[in-house]
């Protein structure tokens, strides 16, 4: 037997509607994750206990290996006197090479160093108007850049100028304008490179963890490359010091922090909205490297920025990374 047709009673309640239907939660702006690890990285101050705890450590795996090493050159040698004399050798040659390790890292301390006696002696010449310390800095100064070859007609301009200088603040400015200027533009230009390869890394690597060790890598290098070409060649040690005097400065002038001023120095507009995920991370990152760079340059500069202009956020990120995100 057949029944009849079934009715079902409808809910009042108006379906949505694509113009009723709430919103899509929003998605947290990129925060240039890898570049805020890299910074944290540089940031980070171990204490009295924890440096005397890795250096004994450190001082405790250096004898075990030196003796286990030892024992085994003596102990081949007398089992088989060649294989031996070999072995023994080759530890001579170890030893060698991380002797000749411990001196490039000494004086790559020691130019970072020159680099800070020269700041403090144009800070001293132009607080005390002293002419006769500002030549001592020009002849230092001059001194600096004597093996290289690019810079011989700056220096022979800043010799045949220095005499027509009457006072301190004069041979700063000469200094500054003749030597340093050219400097500032290879500088800039190392930055600009590091900020759009850390942008195009951080864009291209989907690993988190990857990005981070590949903008740590990058700005690594670009301080490294910054303190070159001012004169101070640093070793490994040598450019961790740099990075935690840099991230500091960073700290000091409040330029960490990610906002809109560094977006909108990019390109007008929502920017991150118009691109995908990753490429707004690679445009802050970039941004935050191009941060970094030029705080490397304040603290690498030989002399202050006073004559000559002192590189600005926007423009460096505007030509390292606004044209690459626009092509994409």
């Amino acid at each position: 037997m057949s029944r009849g047709p079934t009715l079902f009673e409808l809910d009042d309640t108006p379906a949505d509607t694509p113009a009723t239907a709430p919103q899509p939660p929003e998605e947290a702006p990129p925060n240039g994750a890898a570049m805020q690890a890299t910074l944290a990285l540089g940031r980070q101050r171990m204490s009295w206990l924890g440096r005397v705890g890795w250096a004994a450590a450190l001082a405790l795996f250096t004898m075990a290996l030196s003796l286990a090493a030892w024992d085994f050159a003596t102990g081949l040698l007398a089992r088989n006197p060649a294989l031996g004399w070999l072995a023994t050798a080759l530890l001579a040659l170890v030893v060698l090479a991380a002797l000749g390790v411990a001196l490039r890292e000494w004086m790559g301390f020691r130019r970072l160093r020159r680099l800070d006696d020269l700041r403090q002696l144009a800070e001293r010449a132009r607080a005390d108007d002293n002419r006769d310390h500002a030549v001592r800095l020009t002849n230092q100064l001059s001194a600096l850049y004597a093996a290289r070859p690019e810079m011989r007609w700056h220096r022979d301009r800043l010799a045949e100028l220095t005499p027509d200088q009457p006072d301190a603040e004069g041979l700063l400015h000469l200094s500054e304008t003749t030597l340093l200027v050219p400097l500032d533009q290879a500088a800039r230009t190392e930055v600009e490179a590091a900020a759009r390869q850390v942008a195009l890394l951080t864009a291209m690597l989907p690993l988190p963890l990857v990005d981070v060790v590949a903008a740590m890598a990058v700005n690594l290098r670009m301080i490294r490359r910054i303190a070159e070409i001012y004169g101070g060649r640093a070793g490994a040690l040598g450019s961790i010091r740099l990075l935690r005097g840099v991230v500091a400065h960073l700290l000091a002038t409040g330029a960490v922090a990610v906002g809109e001023d560094m977006l909108g120095s990019v390109a007008s507009g929502g920017v991150v909205s118009k691109v995908s995920r990753r490429f707004g991370e690679g445009l802050v990152n970039g941004a935050l490297t191009a941060r970094l760079g030029i705080a490397a340059i304040s603290i690498c500069r030989p002399l202050p920025f006073v004559a000559a202009q002192k590189p600005r956020t926007s423009n460096i990120v505007s030509r390292a990374v606004s044209g690459l995100f626009d092509r994409a």
